[in-house]
């Protein structure tokens, strides 16, 4: 181990400290004369030896030195303790379950409650040994734990005089629970009030002992000691006491007995003496002899002592008392601070009561109080920032208080006379300087202007402080105040003054406007994160935009500021609104919903290219939304574009018609309903048609109803005879019923209710699922239709609350259907039927007794369902149809979509075979053939032609093509053509190769999109094949249409070659490169507009290119040619100008330049001419090239030169003051000056002067070797021996 000596700057400057000035200056000099050596710290001083443990014949010493002084054996915190519970008192005493019964249990519960590791063992004596191991606090809280809850409890009690208990608990119960701990016991103190003096202790027999015995001796204890209460006149207790308490400390060590004598501040007279009994008397007796002299000796003398000099006399603490009482024996008396007496009264020997009469006046008149006028407004100048001003005097004075008020023009000194006196003449100068160069100003500006006067962030305020060094106070706007103060330099105080006044004369001059736009565009006006605000704050900076806080919803935006801007700004933000209003159109389209999915396209083309195109946003309902409206958002026209382009869509897709019927406008509202729920019951009744009504308040009477035809002409009758009913007497009545109801009571396909509907001319709408009251039915009409409807219903919904109970046969093998998919099929039976409860036996059971449970009517109609689908799995037969494996993903459909469609429509049960290695079903047979019909072979029940086929036959299908089909006859047959007619085809188009790629585009999302809009798969040969041939395969419906799309693209990619052909004209223009600069400009200004005018590519010539003054243009032959005439106009313009150098004084550079270039931009622009200034280091510094048209060069120079002229006086003025200026400490000392050499630190007794070995070389590498370098073979060195 090595040790190093830093000697830093700081410990230098330490040593040196203790050197007379004289000496410190000789020591800079170089004098070596004047340095004390008996001054100088000896070596050990200065670098202190680390400690070392050197081995020694009588064992280990220890070093005593600085730095062993603090060093302190480290004691272990975890201590073990080993705990005995025997036989006879163990609370659980079953051997076979020890270390996994309760008792275990209990241990844990202790561990983790104690944070204490225990040990269990068992003793031979079947006794238990349990070890606790932790911190001594936590060993103690388990030892107890385990006693109380593993050892079986005795108790005892012990009687004790109830003056001792108090003793036994201790200070805050301290010493009770340290018994507690101790004895590992529980023991109960009776309350004070209890006049019991019996203390109950619980615990084991040992414990109890232990308990017995700690408590009777602190009961002995106390019964050794005495109290005793004296009483003596409060006047004579200072004597008692002594100054600083020494009589009394005297007497408690003598004696050995407490002595509790009551403060000064404490009106008692009682002195209370207690311990033993004879401590006690003695304690006594010593108290009266002394009281007794005092009375007998002491004499007293009042004096009048001002009342605010009180204080002084009784000192800090009443230090000052203490004081005169140890030096003169005398009591000083003081009256109390709420007391207006200023009498004060000495009480002692009466030899002593002169000396402390004077001792008194000296410390009331030692310190004074004195006053410093100055005007209040002063005081935070006199202050200064954080106290700085006030800190350098109190640090000299710290004796001396020195207080401000508020609002008064005087400063309050308190301190010793002589400190006062210099504190107040500091404070007066400090006052008069600040008053003769400060003033101040006060002005009224009304407080709805003081936050723009402050501006936004203190902005304006910090810069009127900034800008005339002066202090601006603005009342917070609870002061509701409208004076403000200005302080500062004079000067300063009334430039701000008139500045502040003409802000708030111009503000009271401002024109405030409130604008009223919808709250809904409030958020697009501000941009996000504020962009488009800020763009028109930009624009109308003297403008103040507020707008209002969202949650108060209102719509008025304030704006604020000149006139004329306010104006222009309004107009500005109402056209942003007129543009926001027309964007924000919206028109709800409806769509059958089955279409939706045709108007969004594959992968969103359709909806993405109609949004595109249309500059329109368009939303459509979720999926699992029963909505069928599409929103479209947007300009009005475009919206109206979307919607046509939609509509066709649809109208491609299906069979729809569009009429119009015309029905007054005034009954528009009562055929809608409360919340469209008539129309929309009209609309559900007849197939999901659509009917429009125009807008509320136009006048149109057409209502427009979209849809099949069928149903259009339906729900026209409807609309119409609705409207009749309507003019001529309308009647509405409404009645519940239970929503599981509703479903058998409209029937099904809608049977029931239009029964009752025909028999009755009423119309009844039953609840939505968005209508908060799921049982309320409305019945509409005529009175009578009304009435009757409402008997028929009312009698319906009576004979369904009757429940009844019915059974019915079901053959077992049928059961699994009704149950299957967690009983499917009897949840659409409950829903349908009116929630009818239907039990089938238990799974296994060969029963076929099947229960249902319900209303009479539902039970019937869910009975009469169940055996209709009975019948069809009677009559189910399995079909095959043979569709080659490689068809089947397609026939599925995107996650099944299109098997499920033909699931729903034909109610039969289809089933794709396991995929098989595409290998193994190479189909050569004919019977695979689909080509040229494209049919599919079918079997049923695997007869074909009236013939068995065997499956072992080579002309079998495989099991992979075979698709079985499951239901009535007639409904697998039809779904077997549905089947063959999604059976993908593929034919082929002949497309140039040269246009590939370009069909295939970027990444393939050409060819991507063409997939997707025509729903086809298009395969483009590989490029070394070279082929002309693309083959497309999907469905025969879509193949045309596909066909047509790429036919149409090769067109386009065709007149873009002709295009690209016509735009690769290229020509050159000679252009001598010392132009080229001047026609690209500035950041390429020119060039780009060129090349945007003309749109053409114009290319300049490469650094390391041969011809350097070539351009080419490239674009339409007319274009380039253009282009070429622009440049050679420019060209000519530049050759037309001349350059002149002139030599203007390089100091003027910079202030003609400007900062960022300013200046010289203003020049350029004003004169049009080119300005090039010299580069640092150049031949001539001063030389100025000034290039442009001849004239316009002339008065560029003459201007230059006027500049430089008025510069150069101001740099000569600059010059001639820098001259004058007196030179700094640093310049007036010479570097060149040399230095006497520096003897360093010096120390005695250092180690190379006690022996023959010189002082370590600085320098040298072997004394202090660098990190990382070889180290030379060692030799014994005055600093020890090495340790690494």
């Amino acid at each position: 181990m090595s040790s190093v000596a830093v000697l830093t700057q700081e410990s230098f400057n330490e040593h040196r400290s203790g050197l007379l000035p004289e000496q410190v200056g000789a020591a800079v000099a170089g004098s070596s004369d004047s340095v004390d050596e008996d001054n100088l710290p000896t070596y050990k001083d200065a670098f202190p030896p680390l400690p070392e443990k050197a081995a020694s014949p009588e064992g280990p010493q220890e070093v005593g030195n600085v730095w062993m002084s603090k060093i302190r054996p480290l004691k272990s915190s975890i201590i073990t303790q080993v705990f005995h519970v025997p036989l006879e008192e163990r609370k659980y005493k079953d051997m076979n379950q020890f270390g996994e019964g309760d008792q275990a249990k209990v241990c844990v519960d202790i561990m983790h409650k104690t944070g204490a590791h225990l040990e269990l063992s068992m003793a031979k004596d079947q006794g238990l040994s349990i070890m606790v191991s932790g911190k001594l606090d936590a060993v103690m809280k388990a030892r107890k734990e385990i006693v109380s809850r593993l050892q079986t409890q005795a108790s005892a009690t012990v009687a004790i005089p109830k003056e001792h208990h108090r003793f036994v608990i201790g200070k805050n119960g301290e010493k009770l629970q340290e018994l507690e701990l101790k004895t590992a016991t529980k023991i109960q103190i009776p309350r004070p009030d209890d006049p019991s003096n019996h203390i109950k202790i619980s615990g084991t027999k040992e414990g109890l002992e232990k308990a017995k015995h700690e408590i009777l001796l602190i009961s002995a204890e106390q019964d050794k000691r005495a109290v005793e209460r004296v009483n003596i006149d409060k006047v004579y207790h200072p004597f008692i006491t002594g100054a600083y308490g020494k009589v009394v400390s005297e007497m408690m060590q003598e004696t050995g007995a407490r002595i509790n004598v009551p403060p000064p501040s404490v009106n008692k007279t009682e002195i209370v003496i207690t311990g033993e009994k004879e401590q006690v008397a003695l304690a006594v007796a010593m108290i009266k002899k002394v009281y007794e002299e005092k009375k007998r000796n002491a004499t007293t003398i009042a004096v009048e002592v001002k009342k605010s000099q009180h204080k002084y006399v009784i000192g800090p603490k009443g230090n000052t008392l203490q004081e005169i009482l140890d030096r003169t024996g005398v009591s000083v008396e003081i009256p109390p601070p709420d007391s207006s007496s200023e009498t004060v009264i000495l009480r002692g020997e009466p030899d002593r009561l002169g000396q402390a009469l004077t001792e008194v006046y000296a410390k009331a008149n030692s310190y004074t109080v004195s006053s410093v006028s100055a005007p209040s407004w002063l005081h935070r100048f006199i202050i200064g920032k954080k106290g700085q001003n006030l800190a350098k005097i109190t640090q000299q004075m710290p004796k001396v208080h020195i207080e401000f008020t508020e609002g008064e023009d005087k400063i309050t000194l308190e301190g010793p006379t002589k400190d006062i006196q210099i504190v107040q003449s500091q404070i007066e100068a400090i006052v008069s300087d600040l008053v003769s160069r400060m003033d101040y100003a006060e002005i009224c500006v009304d407080p709805k202007f003081h936050r723009h006067l402050i501006g936004k962030g203190g902005a304006n305020i910090n810069r009127i402080k900034d800008q005339y060094k002066v202090s601006v106070r603005i009342p917070p706007d609870n002061e509701k105040s409208t004076l403000i103060r200005i302080e500062g330099d004079p000067q300063g105080v009334q430039e701000a003054k008139k500045e502040l006044l003409e802000l708030a004369s111009r503000m009271e001059n401002e024109r405030t406007k409130d604008m009223i736009i919808e709250q809904r565009f409030h958020r697009a006006i501000i941009g996000q994160k504020g962009e488009k605000i800020k763009e028109v704050r930009d624009k109308f900076p003297e403008v103040i935009i507020n707008f209002p806080d969202p949650a108060q919803k209102s719509d008025i935006v304030q704006l604020r500021g000149p006139r004329t801007e306010v104006e222009k700004c309004t107009k500005f933000m109402q056209k942003m609104v007129a543009e926001m209003v027309e964007n924000s159109y919206s028109v709800s389209v409806p769509i059958f919903k089955q279409f939706h999915k045709n108007i969004i396209g594959k992968g969103g083309a359709n909806i993405k290219k109609i949004r595109e195109e249309t500059n329109t946003k368009i939303d459509l309902p979720a999926e699992n939304s029963n909505s069928e409206m599409i929103i479209i958002t947007g300009k009005k026209a475009n919206c109206e574009a979307a919607r046509t382009r939609i509509l066709a869509i649809q109208k491609e897709l299906a069979n729809i018609t569009e009429v119009e019927v015309s029905i007054p406008s005034k009954l528009h509202n009562s055929l809608i309903g409360s919340k469209g729920r008539f129309v929309r019951s009209i609309m559900e009744e007849c197939g999901g048609v659509h009917i429009h009504f125009p807008t509320e308040g136009s006048g149109i009477d057409s209502v427009t109803i979209r849809g099949p035809a069928e149903e259009v002409e339906k729900a026209k009758k409807q609309l119409l005879s609705l409207a009749v009913e309507k003019q001529t007497k309308s009647h509405t009545a409404e009645l519940r019923a239970k929503p599981e109801y509703h479903k058998f009571l409209i029937g099904k396909g809608g049977g029931n209710i239009r029964k009752v509907r025909d028999s009755t001319g009423a119309r009844i709408i039953f609840p939505t699922a968005e209508d908060k009251d799921q049982e309320l039915i409305t019945v509409i009409g005529t009175e009578e239709a009304v009435a009757e409807a409402r008997k028929e219903l009312e009698g319906l919904i009576k004979s369904l609350d009757n429940v009844v109970e019915d059974i019915m046969s079901v053959d077992p093998k049928h059961h699994r259907y009704f149950v299957a998919r967690r009983g499917q099929v009897l949840r659409d039976i409950a829903d349908e039927y009116g929630g009818v409860m239907v039990s089938f036996p238990r799974t296994g059971s060969q029963s076929d007794r099947v229960t249902l449970k319900g209303a009479k009517d539902c039970v019937e109609a869910a009975k009469k369902r169940m055996l209709e689908i009975i019948e069809d799995l009677d009559a189910q037969v399995t079909m095959e149809c043979v569709i080659p494996q490689k068809f089947h993903r397609s026939i599925m459909g995107p996650k099944g979509a299109r098997i499920q469609q033909i699931t729903r429509d034909h109610n039969v049960q289809i089933k794709f075979p396991e995929r098989e290695d595409l290998q193994g079903c190479v189909h050569t047979c004919p019977f695979y053939d689909l080509a040229p019909s494209g049919e599919a072979q079918v079997q049923e029940n695997g007869e074909a032609n009236g013939e068995i086929k065997d499956p072992a036959e080579p002309v079998a299908p495989k099991k992979c093509d075979v698709i079985v089909l499951s239901g009535r006859k007639e409904r697998c047959t039809a779904a077997v053509e549905a089947l063959k007619a999604l059976v993908p085809v593929t034919i082929e188009v002949e497309v140039p190769f040269e246009l590939h790629r370009y069909i295939i585009g970027q990444k393939g999302s050409g060819i991507r999109k063409m997939m997707d809009e025509f729903e086809v798969n298009i395969q483009v040969p590989a490029p070394e094949l070279q082929s002309d041939i693309i083959s497309i395969t999907g469905l025969a419906t879509h193949l045309d249409r596909a066909k047509g799309g790429l036919l149409e693209r090769v067109k386009e990619l065709q007149a873009e070659q002709e295009d690209r052909a016509l735009r690769s004209f290229r020509l050159t223009i000679t252009v001598d490169p010392k132009y080229h600069p001047k026609i690209i400009g500035r950041k390429g200004a020119i060039i780009t507009q060129i090349r945007t005018d003309h749109d053409v590519n114009i290319q300049f010539p490469e650094k390391n290119d041969e011809n350097q003054d070539q351009i080419t243009i490239t674009g339409y032959e007319q274009n380039a040619i253009a282009a070429r005439d622009s440049i050679q106009a420019i060209v000519d313009e530049l050759e037309e100008m001349i350059s002149e150098d002139i030599t203007l004084d390089s100091r003027v550079h910079a202030r003609i330049i400007g900062a960022r270039g300013k200046g010289i931009r203003k020049i350029m622009d004003e004169f049009k001419v080119d300005l090039r200034f010299p580069q640092s280091g150049a031949a001539d510094p001063n030389l100025v090239t000034v290039t442009g048209r001849p004239e316009m060069v002339d008065e560029a120079i003459d201007h230059l030169l006027n500049l430089e002229e008025e510069y150069m006086a101001d740099v000569v003025e600059n010059e001639s003051k820098i001259a004058y200026m007196k030179p700094s400490v640093s310049a007036a000392a010479n570097p060149d000056e040399p230095r006497g050499p520096s003897k360093g630190f010096v120390v005695r007794e250092a180690p190379w002067t006690t022996s023959s070995e010189k002082a370590p070389d600085m320098t040298s590498s072997e004394d202090f070797p660098s990190f990382g370098a070889p180290v030379t073979a060692a030799k014994a060195s005055p600093w020890g021996p090495k340790r690494f």
